[in-house]
């Protein structure tokens, strides 16, 4: 299944009556509220909200990161109360560039739901009708059994990485935060040690992915020799790297990895490295 939707895709398949799972994930760092609110007052009929706060992360321990990921179990508990059955059709979107709405679909897709998609261009791309009704999620018929994140890449494997570079680190922030400057969110600013650069939003042309063959251009040219195996994606929390990851599928290159902990993590030892 293509990561991405489009928005007459996702119509089709409304308007035929396919069993389709709409999920907003609209969220704001600094607001977290404002995305939940936004939902309440307009989202595509019959979607349900998916925050990610309370559905797409786990307890913050101040070491773990500002978005840990949910344990597996809990996670599997999660999309039992979303609804979000082996064979249901999920698609995701938000208002953002589709950061959040690729946490979700990274997160279903590393725990074996294959049938998840995005919706390219988010609400933006939405030209059909709009509904203002919050829909309660309808608990799964059945309950998921939990399953372990397939691609997670844990802090301890990015240390070692330091000496054995066997893999190379694609850090999704601003170059700004990236080089330490205007850090707003973290206490301490810089990047991992050798990590490469590549901004989320340069995915984007205005609010859609890039075409296929762009992002493949681009991120052979970022990785010069190096496979897509042999990447670990990070950002500051775990969340804007799925949207690397995502591209990355888009343009064909499968088989990299997340390391969700991201520099939220990594700076909250100070005994670990860091480049500005």
């Amino acid at each position: 299944m293509t990561p991405l939707i489009t928005a007459n895709q996702l119509e089709e398949i409304i308007n035929s009556g396919e069993n389709v799972l709409l999920c907003d994930c609209r969220f704001d760092l600094v607001d977290t509220q404002a995305g939940k609110k936004a939902y309440e007052e307009s989202h595509i009929p019959g979607a349900i909200y998916v925050d990610l706060d309370h559905d797409l992360s786990g307890p913050k321990t101040g070491k773990n990161g500002r978005h840990p990921l949910p344990t597996p179990e809990t996670w599997a508990q999660t999309k039992t109360r979303l609804g979000i059955s082996p064979n249901t059709l999920v698609v995701a979107y938000d208002k953002q560039g589709s950061v959040y709405a690729s946490r979700l679909w990274w997160m279903l897709k590393a725990t074996g739901h294959a049938n998840v998609q995005v919706l390219d261009g988010g609400l933006d791309a939405w030209n059909g009708p709009m509904g203002t009704v919050p829909r309660k999620p309808t608990l799964s018929s059945t309950p998921i059994a939990a399953r372990p994140y397939e691609g997670l890449v844990l802090v301890d494997e990015v240390v070692d990485n330091l000496q054995s570079k066997k893999y190379v680190v694609i850090d999704a922030r601003a170059n700004d935060r990236f080089h330490g400057q205007n850090e707003t969110l973290d206490p301490v600013g810089g990047h991992i040690p050798g990590a490469l650069n590549h901004f989320f939003k340069d995915n984007l042309s205005a609010t859609a992915f890039k075409s296929a063959e762009h992002l493949f251009k681009d991120f052979v040219e970022l990785l010069g020799s190096h496979k897509p195996a042999q990447v670990i994606h990070q950002c500051g929390s775990g969340v804007t790297a799925c949207h690397n990851l995502l591209a990355m599928e888009v343009a064909g290159l499968k088989g990299s990895r997340l390391y969700a902990g991201s520099w939220s993590e990594w700076c909250a030892d100070s005994n670990r490295p860091i480049e500005t």
